[in-house]
């Protein structure tokens, strides 16, 4: 498409001529097979076992969060089939963006683009603070801050050195998680730590069950800290551009990526429930692992060294989900939704600016809420989990558009579950999204939330909507369709 070709208008949006060698700027570098893919995917989720699930347990119980982790399971598994057929039909780096564009245009696109900024942004906030809240136990006399700006600084620097770097130290440090969750796992069991009457040690409401303390309610209330245990898993689709063989790799790696991290979750969920001191003592501490390992280990010196390696967990997720921020963001300015300047690449062909930018807006999260003595990371957490599913939302109804209305575009992956999969998946979303409001604690974060997608819609609607850019792959692609159309 070259400039005299260029639209003026689609949809709500218009379109302006670029310089010459836009794209050559903005070019990305393959770099991932399905193993490096299935290891960023996990380990962009595989904190959630580490830290943020717990405040489930004070929600609904051990049996609320327990029902709840099955119904978030259902609604994963459900946009996993989804978006892994879209990537496919649609592989670029802009993920849930780009399926959208496709879907209804330039305005609902630019919306899910920002739910989907407020989960990849707010999300590695979540996981430094939970990174803090382990190593300030092993290291005290470091204010939380500085923890925070360390780890900012080391992993936005180790995502600009390099992508090919990026997917190698994911692989490493996810399968270092995943081994320190199986010690764990082992270690509770094997010495005879496991004790399943303590993981329903939380005091019931009158009338409610040791199981559901909470009652059905309970369930309802969980929903956003069982989601923690699968959240950015749909990530993925931001890879797409830097995938050598998309079409055979991205659904692999998203479908083997929700089973491992749903037998991960129910293990981490029932054991560390039912160690000493049980589901009351997991849900006041920030660092639940820690308390299986000493339960499991006793030993100060071993249990030190256990926690350290658990601290991998967290890095694992902070470090892939900063890979996942610096894409979206990239691809959202590329195309002209945000300022251009923000997907220029650095020489090593990575996002640089959009790396330092997302980092810079996290710390600043992580700060400003500290400030009101709050608990940090339920509030960030229940602030991503209400980004995401709204992203969920307009995803899922989105490919069933895309069923009805572009049939014959090529799918090289079908989901087995077609349409009846993505309307049960769109239905548990909705309630999900409800169930983000069930905690009047947190609400204000949900609100503030609100308020922020508001302001960038209004940015979009007074100024980016008349600057897009039609050279940007999802532009193109979704423009070339339209024209086909309309040419009947």
């Amino acid at each position: 498409m070259n400039d005299e070709s260029v639209p003026k208008r689609a949809g709500s949006g218009s379109y302006v001529a670029v310089e010459d060698g836009y794209l050559e700027s903005r070019r990305l570098k393959k770099s991932a097979g399905w193993g490096m893919l299935w290891a960023l995917g996990v380990g962009a989720v595989i904190s959630g076992d580490f830290f943020g699930w717990q405040y489930g347990l004070t929600a609904g119980g051990f049996g609320g969060l327990l029902i709840a982790t099955l119904i978030a399971a259902v609604m994963y598994f459900c946009l996993v089939l989804c978006i892994a057929e879209l990537s496919t039909a649609l592989p670029h780096a802009g993920g849930f963006y780009s399926f959208t564009r496709s879907a209804f245009g330039p305005g609902v696109a630019y919306l899910n683009g920002v739910t989907d900024i407020i989960e990849y942004v707010v999300t590695p906030a979540v996981v430094v603070v939970g990174i803090a809240g382990y190593l300030k136990a092993l290291v005290p006399g470091i204010p939380d801050w500085g923890w925070w700006l360390g780890f900012y600084a080391l992993f936005v620097g180790i995502n600009i050195r390099g992508t090919a770097l990026t997917f190698r130290i994911s692989l490493i440090i996810t399968l270092l998680a995943v081994s320190a969750l199986l010690v764990f796992f082992v270690g509770v069991l094997a010495t005879g730590s496991f004790h399943y009457a303590d993981a329903l040690n939380i005091p019931p409401n009158p009338g409610q069950s040791a199981f559901l303390p909470k009652g059905l309610y309970g369930i309802f209330a969980a929903l956003p800290f069982a989601i923690w245990f699968f959240l950015a898993i749909e990530q993925l689709p931001l890879a797409a551009e830097e995938s050598h063989d998309v079409v055979r790799d991205m659904p692999r790696a998203l479908i083997l990526g929700i089973f491992t991290l749903l037998g991960l979750a129910l293990l981490t969920l029932v054991i560390n429930s039912a160690i000493p001191g049980g589901a009351l003592a997991v849900a006041a501490t920030d660092a639940p692992l820690n308390l299986g390992f000493t339960a499991a280990f006793g030993g100060k010196a071993t249990t030190t060294v256990l926690s350290l390696i658990s601290v991998t967990g967290l890095i694992a997720s902070f470090h892939a989900i900063i890979y996942a921020y610096g894409r979206l963001l990239f691809a959202l300015s590329r195309a002209g939704y945000l300022p251009r300047g923000l997907s220029v690449v650095s020489r090593y062909q990575t996002p640089h600016r959009a790396l330092t930018v997302g980092a810079v807006v996290g710390f600043g999260m992580c700060v400003l809420i500290s400030s009101f003595k709050a608990n940090v990371g339920a509030a960030l957490l229940n602030m991503a989990v209400f980004g995401s599913v709204i992203s969920y939302v307009i995803v899922l109804i989105a490919y069933l558009k895309l069923a009805k209305s572009r049939p014959e575009l090529p799918r090289p992956y079908k989901s087995p579950l077609g349409t009846f999969g993505a309307g049960v998946g769109l239905v548990l979303a909705v309630i999900c999204l409800l169930a983000t409001f069930a905690n009047p604690d947190l609400q204000p974060g949900v609100i503030g939330t609100a308020v922020f997608i508001a302001v960038m819609f209004a940015y979009y609607w007074f100024y980016s909507r008349h600057r897009l850019v039609a050279h940007a792959p999802e532009e193109e692609i979704a423009l070339i369709a339209e024209a086909e159309k309309e040419l009947g």
